[in-house]
């Protein structure tokens, strides 16, 4: 089924509206239920881009807040079962000053060649693997020296979007990385 652009943009604010209104009271249950601001922030991002992707469906829901709303309470049990997950698998997030203290903590000298090639290809590699999204952020803020909003500019891509894919594209790397410092 086919919208015009008047229905998309009337529905298009029927979200907007509904985002504006039931933003404060998702964020306060998420952080309620122990989310960081961060978090938080993102799981509400994630459920309204979800619900802006399914835009054709939207004129059908007569109740769109208690729509997002079940939306929304899945996506908090499905994040719930996944850091459970994690945790019953050891997995732990490893932070930039982590990284470094671990670093300085195995006595290696980073600017020892060898271990600075080393470090180098590891990086190449943790590149390699994280989703396209994150790496170009990634590449564009580090190699290319772009701000968020530079990179918004030229992707289409909300400021908000792409900090998150930052976020966890920083994760990602910090993982690969705490592997390699496992070898």
């Amino acid at each position: 089924m086919k919208q015009d652009p008047a229905e998309k943009t009337e529905i298009r604010g029927r979200v907007e509206k509904v985002y504006r209104s039931e933003k404060p009271r998702l964020m306060a249950r998420l952080r309620a239920a122990g989310r960081s601001l961060e978090e938080a922030e993102d799981l509400v991002h994630d459920v309204y881009a979800e619900t802006l992707a399914r835009l054709p469906v939207v004129p059908g829901i007569r109740n769109l807040p208690a729509w997002i709303n079940s939306l929304f309470t899945r996506r908090l049990i499905d994040a719930w079962r996944h850091e459970r997950v994690r945790k019953a698998s050891g997995e732990t997030d490893v932070a930039e000053a982590t990284l470094r203290e671990i670093i300085s903590g195995t006595g290696l000298d980073p600017q020892e060649t060898y271990v600075r090639e080393c470090l180098a290809d590891a990086i190449d590699d943790a590149l390699r693997t994280l989703p396209k999204a994150q790496r170009q952020v990634v590449e564009a803020q580090v190699f290319g020296g772009k701000t968020f909003r530079e990179i918004a500019a030229a992707t289409g891509a909300s400021i908000d979007t792409l900090t998150a894919r930052k976020r966890y594209a920083l994760r990602n790397l910090s993982q690969a990385l705490r592997h390699w410092i496992d070898r």
